[in-house]
C-alpha cells in the first residue's frame, strides 16, 4: 500500500526537529518475522528532548505506534498509517549501574544486554532478562518475564513521555504489573528504567545466564524468524499444551508454521506474509477453542492494515 507523504507538513509543523523522519519506510527488517508493509511516516528521535519537542507538535489526529526490538509484534502487510517510532542511539541505549546494585537502562536497550551488565557489575537477581528476546521498553509494557523472573520482580521505577511529550516518573506500585500487562496508559512512550538488583558473584551469574541460553536453544526456535511465544498462559494451563492437544504442532498456512520444536512459537520459513502468519494463529486459535473450550489471548502485538 503506498500512503500520502506527510513528512512535508511535519517538517513545517517541527522546524527544530533533530531526529531522522523519513516516509514510506519498510517496517519488515525492524521485525523478527521479517514480514509486514511500510510507515507512512517513520521517526527515530535523537534524544529525549527531541522527542518531547516531536510529540509536542505532533497533531493529535495522526495516529504514534511504537516499535522496538520488534520481537515480539507481527506487522501487517498494509503497512501502518501515521507515525511510527522507533527509539534508538546512545541516548535511548545507555546503561548505568547505579548505588551498587542498581542498573538503570534506557528503554531501547535489549534485555539481553541488561543481563550482561548487571552480571559483569556483580549483579545478581536480573539474568532472567538473558531469555527475553526484546527491549527494556517492551519488557516495561508487557511485564516481560522468562524463567522464573518479571519486570515486575525487579522495577524500581520507570520513565516515560505523553502523546503531549510531558515527562512521567511511574512507581513500581503505579505501573500495576499483572501477567503480561502493565496498566500505564498506552500512550506513554518509556524511556528508562531503573531495576533492583542483588550482591552477587559474577561467574555464577554467568553460569545462570549460560543455564538460560541452553535451554532456550534446546527448548525454542531461536534461529527461526519467529515472534517469541505466541499466545498468553490462559489461568491454570500452558498454550504450548493446548495448542499440542488440538493437533496443531507443525500446522501451516501459506509459508507460515507452528513451530514442531515449540509449538507455542510461529515461524516464517522464508516466504510468508504477515497475513500468513495471523492467519495461522486465528487458525490455531480456533482449534484449541473446539477442543478445550479455551479461547486463547494473543501475546504478539499485532499493528497496521491488513
Amino acid at each position: 500500500m503506498r500512503f500520502p507523504d506527510i513528512t512535508p507538513e511535519l517538517r513545517q509543523k517541527m522546524p527544530q526537529l533533530r531526529g531522522r523522519l523519513v516516509a514510506d519506510q519498510s517496517l519488515a527488517a525492524f521485525t523478527w518475522f521479517r514480514t509486514g508493509g511500510p510507515a507512512q511516516a517513520f521517526f527515530t528521535p535523537a534524544d529525549e528532548e527531541d522527542l518531547s519537542y516531536f510529540l509536542q507538535n505532533l497533531p493529535q489526529e495522526i495516529p504514534l505506534t511504537l516499535i522496538g526490538a520488534g520481537s515480539n509484534m507481527i506487522i501487517r502487510d498494509g503497512g501502518v498509517p501515521g507515525v511510527v517510532m522507533r527509539l534508538a542511539g546512545k541516548a535511548f541505549t545507555e546503561i548505568t549501574v547505579e548505588d551498587g546494585t542498581h542498573i538503570r537502562a534506557g528503554a531501547a536497550v535489549p534485555d539481553v544486554k541488561v543481563a550482561r551488565a548487571a552480571a559483569d557489575a556483580g549483579i545478581a537477581g536480573l539474568s532472567f532478562f538473558r531469555g527475553i528476546p526484546g527491549c527494556i521498553g517492551g519488557a516495561l509494557r508487557m511485564n516481560a518475564g522468562a524463567h522464573g523472573g518479571e519486570t515486575t520482580d525487579v522495577l524500581i521505577e520507570a520513565r516515560g513521555l505523553d502523546r503531549q511529550g510531558k515527562p512521567h516518573v511511574f512507581s513500581h506500585a503505579d505501573m500495576g504489573f499483572s501477567y503480561r500487562h502493565s496498566s500505564v496508559p498506552a500512550d506513554i512512550i518509556f524511556t528508562q528504567a531503573l531495576f533492583q538488583g542483588r550482591p552477587g558473584v559474577p561467574a555464577d551469574i554467568l553460569a545462570e545466564m549460560d543455564e538460560i541460553t541452553a535451554a532456550r536453544e534446546a527448548a525454542q526456535p531461536i534461529k527461526e524468524k519467529t515472534g517469541g511465544s505466541t499466545f498468553k498462559n490462559p489461568q491454570g494451563a500452558k498454550a504450548w499444551q493446548l495448542v499440542d492437544a488440538a493437533g496443531c504442532r507443525g500446522l501451516v498456512v501459506g509459508d507460515a508454521q507452528v513451530s514442531q520444536m515449540h509449538c507455542n512459537f510461529l515461524i516464517n520459513r522464508g516466504n510468508a506474509t504477515a497475513s500468513d502468519i495471523e492467519n495461522l494463529g486465528e487458525e490455531v486459535r480456533r482449534r484449541v477453542k473446539d477442543n478445550s473450550g479455551i479461547e486463547l489471548e494473543w501475546e504478539i502485538k499485532r499493528i497496521g492494515i491488513a
